[in-house]
């Protein structure tokens, strides 16, 4: 993975060597949940995730540039939320950050510069955010980070206890991003 720096965070690909940090924000109850996955129980099971973070190649770890402290995670997946738009270069752009780091504005800070790598390195026409409808948080996010909405879905939340829930969907053209560099 292409490492990415902004002011203050640095992306990075995850090591193995981050499980410990990680398990300090994935255990929370006021992490996974949110984002539709349960507390991890154990830092083994930090590794499993790491291990298949490393295998697909898409999720940075969010780190401090001054410390080198893991905060969260960022990914840039190859997913298609809208059936009816499966031909156009997309990915989707999902986060989780330690509470402990909540409301410093780092989220935005590390989606905007992922935005960038998306359209001006990697060539995409568009980039999905979700979240979900009691997710204020990420709301928050997607409003501060130029996305627009686009429609709500319903979403099983198997990987955690089974209940549907409602999704916001959200886009980014590459278009709209280069209208607004434009306006500064």
């Amino acid at each position: 993975m292409i490492q990415l720096d902004t002011n203050r965070l640095q992306l990075r690909a995850f090591q193995l060597e981050d499980a410990e940090q990680m398990f300090h924000y994935a255990q929370d109850e006021r992490v996974g949940p949110k984002a539709g996955w349960a507390p991890h129980q154990s830092v083994d099971e930090t590794r499993d995730v790491i291990r298949l973070f490393q295998q697909d190649e898409d999720v940075w770890a969010i780190t401090l540039k001054e410390t080198g402290e893991v905060i969260g995670s960022l990914g840039l997946h190859d997913r298609r939320p809208d059936p009816e738009i499966q031909h156009d270069r997309q990915r989707e752009i999902g986060y989780v950050l330690s509470p402990d780091h909540w409301g410093k504005g780092y989220i935005p800070e590390a989606v905007r510069e992922v935005i960038r790598h998306g359209f001006n390195d990697l060539g995409l026409e568009r980039i999905w955010c979700g979240h979900f409808n009691f997710n204020d948080q990420s709301r928050r996010v997607v409003e501060k980070t130029g996305f627009t909405y686009v429609f709500t879905t319903s979403q099983q939340l198997t990987r955690l206890d089974g209940r549907t829930v409602q999704s916001l969907v959200y886009v980014v053209t590459k278009e709209e991003y280069e209208k607004r560099l434009a306006q500064r």
